[in-house]
């Protein structure tokens, strides 16, 4: 995987870098796809709670098999295919009996290659899915599920990947990619290997428009307001604000902890991203 810069033909084009990767041109899957409401940063009430979101193309959401329950049946990748709703790319699988599914495709892994999910110790290829406790320390794994048979919540964007620590009694240590070590169960499912597409990171998006494809809106600073609309806006001339960073709303953004001490995960953190053990 390589990151491509082609010839200029636009202005834009100049600043413009993409990642060279072999996809499939074909439909996705009908029966795996599904329409996506776009809330355009509103509630349930229609408000705006998320700000600078809006607009932006038309997606179908693709299903991925985040729980892979088909065990110790062989599935061949077929195919990889984009997926505009994450920055990973998607591989399509075959079971024996024809059942098709969605899962991240992991780096490592080509057209044809057979995958397997079990809950027994099975070969520690690329692709694999098995419980923790299955899988030697200092593999790099991603997918993870934080509660056994929930799913994969962890290390799922493009690129990611976590390693497995220890095990100690029932639980297993993960390092996570943003330097947070966390515990969760030994029985919680993971897929070997890392997420694939992890040049994702050096693309650039050349041109302001490529954002409001995304369904990103243009954001104006605080500084460039009047007092009446944000805390650092106003000033006799052109000034900077003088003041900490905050919202409109006064809520500081930089350096200001805004995490909720009874978030139910904050028992299994044993070290937090900015490197302090938790007592």
């Amino acid at each position: 995987m390589t990151i491509i810069q082609q010839k200029p033909v636009t202005p834009s084009g100049r600043f413009y870098l993409k990642n060279k990767v072999e996809l499939s041109t074909e439909r996705p899957q009908k029966s795996l796809t599904s329409g996506h409401h776009r809330k355009k940063g509103r509630n349930s009430y229609g408000r705006i709670t998320s700000r600078r979101r809006g607009g932006g193309h038309k997606r179908l959401y693709r299903k991925i098999d985040f729980l892979r329950p088909k065990l110790n049946e062989e599935a061949k990748v077929l195919a990889f295919e984009y997926d505009p709703n994450r920055t990973a790319h998607l591989a399509l699988l075959e079971y024996a009996d024809g059942e098709k599914s969605y899962i991240l495709a992991p780096s490592e892994v080509s057209v044809g290659d057979i995958l397997i999910s079990s809950n027994d110790k099975i070969d520690f290829k690329a692709g694999n899915s098995m419980p923790l406790c299955q899988i030697p320390l200092g593999t790099k794994i991603h997918c993870v599920e934080m509660l056994p048979g929930a799913g994969a919540k962890i290390a799922r964007s493009a690129g990611s990947e976590v390693r497995l620590i220890s095990i100690d009694g029932s639980y297993a240590s993960l390092k996570l990619p943003s330097g947070e070590i966390r515990l969760v169960k030994e029985s919680c499912r993971a897929t070997l290997g890392a997420v694939g597409n992890s040049a994702h990171q050096k693309s650039t998006i050349g041109k302001a428009g490529r954002n409001r494809w995304n369904g990103r809106r243009p954001r104006v600073r605080g500084v460039a307001m009047n007092p009446v609309d944000h805390p650092m806006g106003g000033g006799e001339g052109r000034t900077s604000g003088g003041g900490h960073p905050m919202s409109p709303w006064g809520q500081l953004s930089k350096g200001f902890p805004t995490r909720k001490k009874s978030k139910p995960s904050n028992s299994q953190i044993l070290v937090r991203r900015n490197g302090r053990r938790v007592n």
